[in-house]
């Protein structure tokens, strides 16, 4: 479980991002999280990973308080994050090497699972952006984390590659019991993904605005799906919306 209790979060001298601000991520769920730019979204995520530190309040995750980086969060970020001048297995192999695990046949698991075995070999500029964006899940699973935080990692890829990798993750999150938080600009894929969708606007962030979404949808051309959507722009509607765009 992620526990936020009560965290303030400011830039220097600025207006403070996130106010008092509470939530529960309970273990094993999949969230969204939408809004405008410059709401906080990617901050929320780096309060969670410990690479920042909020100036009042507490985060805390199987009943520790987060005050650095965790083994088991795993954080994805838009870029990739892949060092140029190693190839897909090395890349994949970093996080191993960084804690002194020299051999783990988990890495040929996720090579034939994420499919890029046959350009393991090959460096980032050799690869096709879904195959840079495959190699980078690879590298956080086979550290074997229990969270996986994820910043629009999908916005620069073609719509069927990102499709294809949207559902791959829902089907690891369920194979493999991850807590899962991604954030999204899109409404559609904030749906798709997410069974929990939290509404970050302007700051301050105080109360948070929380959309259930508890049903796996079967395609994107679904009924029930398209009236998702809509529920979620109406529910977000009342200028906090019209606002970002």
């Amino acid at each position: 479980m992620i526990y936020i209790n009560g965290i303030t979060f400011f830039y220097r001298e600025e207006r403070p991002i996130f106010e008092d601000f509470s939530m529960i991520v309970q273990k094993g769920e999949a969230w969204s999280i939408i809004g405008p730019s410059g709401c906080g979204k990617t901050t929320l995520l780096y309060l969670i990973t410990g690479l920042l530190k909020p100036a009042k309040g507490t985060i805390e995750i199987e009943g520790t308080k987060v005050d650095r980086p965790r083994k088991n969060t795993a954080l994805i970020l838009q870029d990739y994050g892949l060092l140029p001048w190693r190839t897909v297995r090395e890349n994949i192999e970093l996080g191993l090497r960084i804690r002194g695990i020299r051999e783990d046949q988990t890495v040929n698991i996720w090579l034939e699972r994420l499919n890029i075995k046959d350009v393991s070999e090959r460096y980032p500029h050799q690869l096709s952006g879904g195959q840079r964006q495959r190699t980078a899940i690879a590298r956080a699973l086979v550290l074997k984390p229990d969270i996986l935080l994820m910043d629009e990692p999908f916005s620069s890829l073609d719509a069927p590659t990102r499709e294809n990798l949207q559902s791959l993750i829902l089907d690891l999150q369920n194979e493999q019991g991850l807590t899962v938080i991604l954030v999204t600009h899109t409404i559609e894929e904030a749906a798709f993904m997410g069974r929990k969708i939290l509404h970050l606007s302007y700051p301050p962030n105080k109360n948070p605005v929380i959309i259930e979404n508890p049903e796996i949808p079967l395609n994107r051309t679904d009924a029930k799906f398209i009236a998702t959507c809509s529920r979620i722009r109406e529910t977000i509607g009342n200028g906090l919306w019209a606002q970002a765009v």
